[in-house]
Formats: structure tokens, C-alpha cells, sequence
């Protein structure tokens, strides 16, 4: 069996794959490693057949749906998914095959409803079901600790106790543990009663993940995230610097149009001298009246540089094909010293 483990922060992804069929399954992707995982697929000679999800992320980003949509590759995941890219659903006990590999789903929900762990020969991917020296939490959207405990106590930790644990989060650099392990020395493992187990639970007061909104929407959905947005953006666009910008305006350039998409408040209070005001939010509304000429040249502005680069997106996509975004915003002008003009 061939195998890797990615880590991304605490994030935790696995490469696994049949070593005489080279086909391969990669398990909870991050999307920050999209690109890792494909130099390691073409470094290692293998096939990509499946990509598994072990539950609905909340705090990071699958790569899962634009895996699946760039090399055409299904999405496995427990069958009360709400995702609406999971083309395969699973049943509790049910095995995906790859090549010689089988891996056994085995539902355990309560860090979420659809949460489940994979066995694969001497281990087991337990997802945020149990962590190394902790358990996922169940205060979640689908969260439940009596569910939880039910998955730990009931069935995950009555497997073999040699299986390796390999979870889908660790933050202490620890690569794996086993069971026995867990068993022996985990905290909250040593709660054996229920009661105990969901009153300690439920007393974490944990804070929410700083991107559980964009995460839920994006996994559940397959929407993009805003980096995404902003990325794609940016690759449509050139930029002008800052020193560039300074010197057309210097030049006083007839034909340029310094379009600062900010609101008409924060505009009146410093802008790019010559700079004319349409809000990001009335750009598409008021560009025929406003921006006539299509052939024009356009650097658009905003106070840190990124709704500006969605705005130039947008303007391009409309048929401005000469328009740009200046590279930093009206913050970095002023700390910059470089003239603006008010009222």
C-alpha cells in the first residue's frame, strides 16, 4: 500500500493507494493542496479513483467538488450528506474498492450527522470522530454528544485496539496514535459513563471556527470561497502599482479613468486625485451611463485592494478590456504619503 500524509495547519489529508494497480483515493482533500496532490499523483504513477470525505467540514475547505470536476473522479461520503457533489453514499459498513484496497465506512455520528470513519487493513481514518488525545466537538450544526458517545464507546474503540489512528485534525504535530492508546490516555475517553461523557461535552464553551459560515456553504453547496472569488479575479486583471499610478495621474493622461468603488462617503473623505466614485454595489446598474466609451482606459480603487480587483473582473467581463486595478488601496496611498484629494 502506498501512503502520505498531507497536513495543512491542523487540517489532516491522506493519500492511499493499491500499490499493484496504482489506483489511488485521497481522503478529506484541502483545497490549499490541490496542486500538491496532483505532483504527488504524477510523481507516484498513480490513478485517481475516488475522493472521500469523512463529514461536512465546518472549519475548512474540501477539495473534494473541483477534484472531482477537473479530472472527473466521484465523491464518496456518508449518505446523509448534504452535499450536493457526494456521488457516491454511503451506508454504514459498506466498502469503497481501490484496486486491492478496500476501505470500510463505519458510520459514527456526532461531531456530525453524517460523520463516518474508513478501516483500511492495520488502521483506521477516524475523521473528527476521535483525535489524538481528544474528540471532535459536537456543538456543531448536526452536532450531538450523545450520538458521539455512542460512535466512541459502542463502536469505534471496540475495534481492534492495534489499528493506527489517523484523524482528520491534529494540531501538536503528532502524525498518528492507536486506539490503545486513546483507550489508555485520552481525556475524554476516560469519561466512560454517558451521562458524564455529554455533560463534559456540552461544557466546552468552544468558539466557533472562524470560517464555519463560508465552509458550511461552500462544502455543502460546492459554491467558492471568497479567496477563490478573489483569486479567479485577479487572474483576469492586470494591476498598476501604486508609483505607476502616481505618475499617470502626474501626467495628467486624458484618457484614463480612475474608478474608486468605494462608498461615496469614504470617497469624499481622501481619493486618488481625478478619481470619480460608483460603488462596487451600483457598478453594474450605472456603467452605460457612466463609462460610455468601452475602449477607456480604467484603474479602479478601494480602500485595501480587493473589492477593486472584483470590480475590474466585473468591468472586463462587461467589455472593458482595458482596465486594470491598482495594486494596494487607499490605505497603503495615504500611509504612502502620495497626494489625494478631498471634499
Amino acid at each position: 500500500m502506498y501512503f502520505e500524509q498531507i497536513a495543512t495547519g491542523g487540517c489532516q489529508s491522506y493519500i492511499v493507494a493499491c500499490e499493484a494497480t496504482r489506483k489511488a483515493a485521497i481522503i478529506d482533500p484541502e483545497q490549499k493542496q490541490i496542486d500538491r496532490y496532483l505532483g504527488v499523483l504524477a510523481r507516484e504513477g498513480l490513478h485517481l479513483q475516488v475522493l472521500i470525505d469523512t463529514h461536512t467540514h465546518a472549519d475548512h475547505f474540501s477539495a473534494s467538488r473541483e477534484m472531482s470536476e477537473r479530472l472527473g473522479v466521484p465523491v464518496a461520503m456518508h449518505r446523509f450528506s448534504p452535499s450536493a457533489h457526494a456521488t457516491i453514499r454511503l451506508d454504514d459498513g459498506d466498502m469503497v474498492c481501490v484496486g486491492d484496497l478496500r476501505l470500510q465506512a463505519l458510520h459514527t455520528p456526532g461531531h456530525t450527522r453524517d460523520s463516518l470513519c474508513l478501516v483500511l487493513e492495520d488502521r483506521v481514518f477516524t475523521g473528527d470522530t476521535l483525535l489524538i488525545g481528544g474528540t471532535g466537538r459536537s456543538d456543531l450544526p448536526s452536532g450531538d454528544p450523545d450520538q458521539l458517545y455512542d460512535s466512541l464507546f459502542n463502536r469505534l474503540l471496540r475495534l481492534d485496539p492495534a489499528l493506527l489512528v489517523y484523524p482528520g485534525h491534529d494540531y501538536k504535530g503528532r502524525s498518528h496514535s492507536t486506539l490503545a492508546d486513546e483507550i489508555a490516555a485520552n481525556p475524554r475517553l476516560q469519561k466512560t459513563d454517558r451521562s458524564a461523557f455529554v455533560e463534559m461535552m456540552n461544557q466546552l464553551n468552544l468558539a466557533a471556527p472562524t470560517h464555519l459560515t463560508e465552509a458550511l456553504r461552500t462544502n455543502m453547496n460546492g459554491g467558492k470561497t471568497i479567496h477563490r472569488l478573489l483569486e479567479d479575479a485577479a487572474a483576469k486583471v492586470p494591476f498598476v502599482s501604486m508609483t505607476e499610478l502616481k505618475r499617470r495621474v502626474q501626467a495628467n493622461q486624458s484618457d484614463l479613468i480612475i474608478l474608486d468603488v468605494r462608498e461615496k462617503d469614504d470617497w469624499g473623505t481622501g481619493r486618488v486625485p481625478g478619481a470619480r466614485c460608483i460603488p462596487r454595489g451600483q457598478l453594474e446598474l450605472r456603467v452605460n451611463a457612466e463609462l460610455p466609451d468601452p475602449t477607456a482606459q480604467i484603474v479602479t480603487c478601494c480602500e485595501f485592494g480587493r473589492i477593486s480587483t472584483l470590480a475590474a473582473a466585473t468591468l472586463k467581463e462587461l467589455g472593458y478590456p482595458r482596465v486594470a486595478a491598482l495594486d494596494g488601496g487607499m490605505k497603503a496611498w495615504r500611509e504612502a504619503g502620495f497626494p489625494l484629494e478631498a471634499g
